[in-house]
């Protein structure tokens, strides 16, 4: 096991060097330097529209400020799952670890050539934490409530001071910089509501300004977003050869209807990577192969999957007292648990290739899943035992469940619609609900009408019960500091702004306990404990997941060697990748 992640960072420095360039490492890949080609155009896809390029108002993952950004001050490395320099060339850590000192690589560029520097950080930091902008980033500058501060200590060091010990500290030293000559002057003129009006998908794509390995060159919603090659960025990004980086000219993603949409594009030739997520899909794939329609390659079962999927509800529905005193019952939903049939969704869903969930830690991370959890399994009997024993015992005329005020149990239930493996986990959720007597309304809505449903906050949200998934979260602690705490923007059943269930209140404790606990045993104990008080709460239903099976076409060269392919690390570096065909 890793030590804490400030002690591996300490380790990590051993021979690193203080030049101004970033080398990526060969081991990173399975190309050499001397195989790679330059030039290309990487093609990828999404199922949904963008809702902006702003990085302070996105919170879904692969959105075009994910897409352009580089990583921050640290990455990891992929071979090791240690913390090292990126933007930084180094650092110190006091000796009561609670500050660490960020030397800046020197020479680094936004893409209109004005130079990075520590305020760009602190300008970033500053926006993140004004509650104001309602930044998805908010929660994690806070340790139980006080606040990480940065310091510049000059244009090139920057000093991020923690409240307390942070298992997370390295973690949060990777956040995207911004630029604070764009930004800065809007921000100190017009504050927050400047800022919300900055850079959305009206803005002149030419002033999206990156410091990452793109820039967007065109936008058309509904049909794909076209990045081009930042020069500035392969100045301080080489490989071993010291060649700069990105090989690759553009990086074009294709806006399809669905999944079906994209793999038939995948099969076609016309996209270059895809992550089969069923039997069916995967068996499409070989046989394309196998009959020479597709020159491809596809890793099967590679890992258990990075993320997790999910049914939550909706505790503040002020409009619908009855509704909400059900939503909030965790008998209720310990009940709406019983009536998910993992197996079938990882059979009829995933084909046979998929791992049932029972908690908020992803199935990949197996040394921080508590085996002891309680799981509310698929038992449609005790799941109409439990309705009953919330006074569900008589069944209306339309063979659904009513208690003794003619009161039915009825919900509406929403995903985003093209994602056609949540629309079908949805319709078996119908089907069994029906069968205990539950009515359940689907409905597929657009992607970014569902996400607002989500995020929306206050005493009388817009939505009963949505499926949807969350990535991200930590090696070093797996807890979400947006999910976790009452306050925390992904809060998604509860965002009243307060804890209303005494183990809500357990669980933000224990958060804070963990993430402050650099001894990794230790950790490992309070998150197991976490998970019993998530478990016994339910404040989600957590469903399954497909395990990761990538794929691509052998037109791409740069893939990682097989020891680091997962759905931690995926299968490349896209700084790394290149034409070969």
């Amino acid at each position: 096991m890793r030590k804490a992640v400030l002690l591996v960072g300490i380790l990590a420095l051993a021979g690193v060097a203080s030049a101004q360039t970033f080398v990526w490492p060969q081991k990173w890949t399975v190309a050499k330097p001397s195989e790679a080609k330059r030039g290309g155009t990487l093609r990828g896809y999404t199922i949904s529209d963008y809702r902006t390029f702003n990085p302070f108002l996105t919170a879904e993952a692969n959105s075009i400020p994910d897409l352009i950004a580089p990583y921050g001050l640290v990455r990891r490395d992929p071979t090791t799952g240690d913390w090292i320099p990126y933007m930084a060339e180094s650092w110190t850590i006091s000796p009561n670890k609670l500050e660490i000192t960020f030397k800046i690589r020197r020479g680094m560029k936004w893409s209109d050539g004005r130079p990075i520097t520590a305020d760009d950080w602190i300008m970033t930091w500053r926006i993140h934490t004004d509650k104001a902008v309602g930044s998805n980033s908010y929660d994690s500058f806070f340790i139980d409530g006080k606040p990480i501060v940065l310091r510049k200590l000059d244009d090139y060091t920057i000093r991020f001071i923690y409240p307390k010990t942070d298992a997370e500290a390295f973690a949060i030293a990777s956040f995207t910089p911004w630029p604070a000559h764009v930004f800065g002057p809007v921000y100190q003129k017009e504050g927050a509501e400047g800022i919300k009006k900055m850079w959305t998908l009206n803005e002149d794509p030419a002033k999206i300004v990156s410091a990452g390995p793109w820039v967007v060159e065109s936008y058309r919603p509904g049909e794909r977003v076209v990045l081009k090659r930042n020069p500035y960025f392969g100045e301080w990004n080489k490989d071993e050869a010291g060649n700069p980086l990105p090989y690759l000219d553009r990086y074009e993603i294709r806006i399809v209807k669905d999944v079906n949409a994209a793999l038939a594009e995948f099969l076609a030739g016309n996209i270059d990577i895809f992550n089969p997520s069923t039997v069916d899909q995967i068996s499409q794939i070989r046989q394309a192969v196998q009959q020479g329609r597709l020159d491809a390659t596809i890793k099967v079962n590679a890992s258990p999957v990075a993320s997790s999927q999910f049914m939550v509800f909706n505790w503040n529905k002020a409009s619908d007292p009855f509704k909400e005193s059900l939503f909030r019952s965790a008998k209720f939903r310990q009940a709406m648990s019983h009536i998910v049939n993992r197996q079938a969704v990882i059979d009829i869903v995933y084909g046979g290739l998929g791992t049932p969930m029972y908690s908020s830690v992803y199935p990949v991370l197996t040394q921080w899943i508590n085996p002891k959890v309680p799981k509310y399994e698929y038992d449609p009997k005790q799941a109409a035992k439990l309705l009953a024993e919330l006074g569900f015992t008589k069944k209306d005329r339309e063979g659904y469940l009513v208690d003794s005020k003619g009161r039915r149990i009825e919900f509406n239930l929403a995903t985003n619609a093209g994602n056609t493996q949540r629309e079908q986990i949805a319709k078996l959720i119908v089907d069994e609900a029906k069968k205990v007597g539950v009515k359940v309304n689907f409905q597929a809505i657009d992607f970014n009408t569902l996400v607002g449903q989500l995020l929306s906050s206050g005493p009388n949200r817009p939505f009963d019960a949505i499926i949807i998934g969350l990535t991200g979260g930590g090696l070093d602690w797996p807890f979400g500091s947006n999910v976790v705490p009452c306050k925390g923007n992904l809060h998604m059943w509860n965002k009243s702004g307060q804890c209303l269930d005494p183990r809500e209140t357990l669980m933000e404790k224990l958060y804070y306990q963990g993430r402050t606990e650099l001894d990794f045993k230790k950790r490992v104990e309070i998150g197991y404990r976490i998970q019993e008080v998530e478990a016994e709460l339910l404040p989600v239903i957590y469903i399954a997941g497909p395990n990761y099976h990538p794929a691509w076409n052998n037109r791409l060269g740069g893939e990682h060697p097989d020891a680091i392919i997962s759905s931690i690390w995926g299968s490349r570096e896209v700084e790394l990748t290149f034409i070969k065909k």
